[in-house]
C-alpha cells in the first residue's frame, strides 16, 4: 500500500532537486518573509513543481506546503501532502549543503509516507508506515535503515541555526549519557538518527511547523526510533494550527527519551 504515492513523491523531490541545485549554484537573491524567515526562488520554484506533479497524480488529495497559501480546505480532506520544498533555507543561503526537501503524506491525521531528499548529497530517505525505512542512493539501490541500540555514550544532534538555551540545558542535564555533540541542518537530524549515526536531538521551540517534521517523523519511527512531544505524546497531522508549539524530542529508542 502507498507504493505509487511513494514513487511519485520521490519523483517530485528529484525533479525539484534539479531546479534547487540550479539556483543554488548561482548568486541568487534572498527575500525576507513576514515571519522574518528567508525565502529564495528555489523555495518557490520547488514548491510549485512538487505541487504540480503530485496534484496531477492524486487530484483528490489536499496540500499543506510552506510556500503555498493555506486555505484550510485541506482540513476536509482525508489525505494531504505536507511539503517543505527547501527545509533549511538558512543553510541553503549560507551554501553549507545541509538543506532538504521534505514530502509527507498524511491520511486521517497520521503520516503514512515520508520522503526526505538531500539535494547536495544525492541521497533520499523514505518510509511507508508499517513497511520500514530506507535510503535510496544515487545508483538507485534502496537499502533498509535502522536506528542503533545505544543507551549510553550518546551523540546529540544540535540545530545548526536554531539552537536555544532550553536545548543546551537538556544536553547538559543528561551529560552522563550524552557524550558527543554534532550540528546538523534541517531534517538531516531525523535521517542520521534513523540510519544509526546518532541517538538524540532536541527542538524546544515553537517555531517549527508540520512540513518541517512530518516526513522525518515516519522515517524515524519506521527505522525504530521515536519523535514525541516533551509530554511523551506524538503529533497528529493536518491540524488547523500547523505549528509544533510544544517542541519535540527525537531518539533512537524510547529509553533515550531524556527530558
Amino acid at each position: 500500500m502507498y507504493e505509487k504515492e511513494l514513487e511519485m513523491m520521490i519523483k517530485a523531490a528529484k525533479e525539484a532537486e534539479k531546479k534547487i541545485l540550479e539556483i543554488y549554484n548561482t548568486d541568487f537573491p534572498v527575500e525576507i518573509k513576514s515571519d522574518n524567515s528567508p525565502v529564495t526562488a528555489a523555495d518557490k520554484a520547488a514548491d510549485a513543481m512538487i505541487v504540480d506533479i503530485l496534484s496531477k497524480a492524486f487530484p483528490e488529495y489536499g496540500f499543506l506546503t510552506e510556500e503555498s497559501t493555506d486555505t484550510k480546505e485541506r482540513l476536509s480532506k482525508k489525505a494531504i501532502f505536507i511539503v517543505d520544498p527547501v527545509d533549511g533555507t538558512k543553510e541553503f543561503v549560507s551554501k553549507n549543503g545541509e538543506f532538504t526537501t521534505n514530502i509527507a503524506l498524511a491520511v486521517d491525521h497520521v503520516v503514512v509516507v515520508g520522503v526526505i531528499n538531500i539535494p547536495t548529497w544525492g541521497v533520499t530517505y523514505c518510509a511507508i508506515k508499517g513497511q520500514g525505512a530506507f535510503v535510496l542512493e544515487k545508483d538507485g539501490i534502496r537499502t533498509p535503515i535502522h536506528t542503533n541500540d545505544k543507551l549510553e555514550d550518546l551523540t546529540v544532534l544540535k540545530s545548526r541555526s536554531f539552537l536555544n538555551p532550553k536545548e543546551v540545558t537538556l544536553i547538559e542535564k543528561h551529560s552522563d549519557v550524552i557524550k558527543h555533540q554534532e550540528t546538523r541542518g534541517a531534517a538531516i537530524k531525523f535521517c542520521k538518527i534513523a540510519d544509526g549515526s546518532a541517538e538524540i536531538s532536541y527542538r524546544m521551540s515553537s517555531s517549527t511547523k508540520e512540513w518541517d517534521v512530518a516526513a522525518g517523523d515516519v522515517i524515524l519511527t519506521e527505522a525504530g526510533g521515536i519523535m514525541l512531544k516533551p509530554d511523551g505524546t506524538p503529533y497528529s497531522y493536518n491540524r488547523e494550527d500547523p505549528y509544533n508549539r510544544e517542541g519535540y524530542i527525537l531518539a533512537n529508542r524510547k529509553e533515550n527519551f531524556l527530558f
